[in-house]
């Protein structure tokens, strides 16, 4: 089979690779989209992701496909059926996962990241971490589950109440998610910080009640002339030191500040803690999904969600590299990888 190898910092294959078969407890699929992901971007370059990768792997977390055959004992799927992925295989017996904490788990393997994942023709899972597509959910919207599933541990520990004003800063794939997610929690208006314009429609069109050009603007100063006194929630979805000193800036009195971007691991702020204690600010960060891709999938099955119109193009393996090695290529939007 075609697969996308990586073996160390800017150096991704594709090449062929023995095609997996479905183990005890396993299907294997047939992958028909894999979305790029921030933490992908991270790990091509030479940085750590939410665990530790030691190539030669098979990247790709955010996938979905066919079953293509399963293994002993797996009674739940069969051939044809069509499903996503939760990639965050739980061991199920350390103190965190017996916490309920199970996203902390100290034993966890990490689907297209520990392991070979889903930038492949084909990739064996534990069944347990399949959930099946609703028959009018699209591969490409169903490999997005565990993008928004992350998205909705974030969100919850956001305490956004119906009325509320919240900000979103960035405008990428995590950013319009958030967007829309905040908007289902009943905030009243969303606003978005993002300097690409295209970005900017895109979020109007998903119910933004303003955006602003960080490049061009004052984003305090656009904020206030639109009659927003306060926001009780800001979610910074770029993971950049400056981002988050920003979001800390309009950020209003008694709000929480969501850093969901994920920064360099080397990446350090500074905070002033009398601001803190002046604006009595909740600082929160959110790790990967801990039990929330069912959740996510309920979503986009029911179409209260667009993981669609961020989607700037789906592309061949042999673009992969090309996609995750060029800043300006991913400005445009979301890449989805087609096998």
């Amino acid at each position: 089979m075609k697969a996308a190898v990586f073996y160390g910092k800017g150096d991704l294959r594709v090449e062929e690779a023995v095609k997996p078969v479905a183990a005890k407890g396993e299907i294997l699929i047939k992958v028909r989209a894999c979305g790029v992901c921030g933490t992908d971007v991270h790990i091509f370059s030479g940085d750590e992701g939410a665990a530790k990768t030691t190539p030669p792997v098979i990247l790709g977390h955010e996938f979905s496909g066919e079953v293509e055959e399963t293994g002993e004992g797996v009674v739940d799927f069969r051939k044809g059926d069509r499903v996503c992925v939760d990639p965050n295989v739980l061991c199920g017996e350390c103190f965190y996962c017996k916490s309920a904490l199970g996203h902390f788990c100290e034993h966890m393997q990490g689907i297209g990241t520990t392991v070979n994942g889903g930038f492949a023709q084909y990739v064996a899972v534990p069944a347990k971490q399949a959930y099946k597509l609703a028959d009018g959910t699209s591969f490409e919207e169903g490999a997005m589950t565990e993008p928004v599933a992350c998205c909705l541990h974030g969100i919850d520990m956001c305490n956004i109440r119906p009325g509320d004003d919240v900000a979103v800063i960035g405008g990428g794939m995590i950013g319009l998610i958030m967007l829309q997610l905040a908007r289902l929690k009943g905030a009243a208006r969303v606003v978005l910080i993002e300097p690409v314009s295209q970005k900017r429609e895109t979020a109007l069109k998903l119910g933004a009640f303003m955006t602003v050009d960080p490049v061009k603007e004052d984003a305090k100063a656009a904020i206030a002339r639109a009659g927003i006194k306060r926001f009780s929630c800001v979610i910074e979805c770029v993971g950049l030191v400056s981002t988050i000193e920003q979001a800390i800036d309009i950020a209003g009195k008694a709000a929480t500040v969501m850093m969901f971007g994920l920064t360099k691991p080397e990446a350090e702020l500074k905070v002033k803690p009398f601001t803190v204690f002046q604006k009595e600010i909740v600082l929160k960060s959110s790790f990967i999904n801990p039990y929330t891709q069912g959740r996510a999938l309920n979503l986009i099955n029911s179409k209260a969600l667009d993981v669609s119109s961020m989607v700037a193009e789906v592309v061949p393996l042999e673009k992969l590299s090309a996609v995750l090695s060029d800043a300006s290529l991913r400005a445009k939007g979301k890449f989805i990888v087609r096998p």
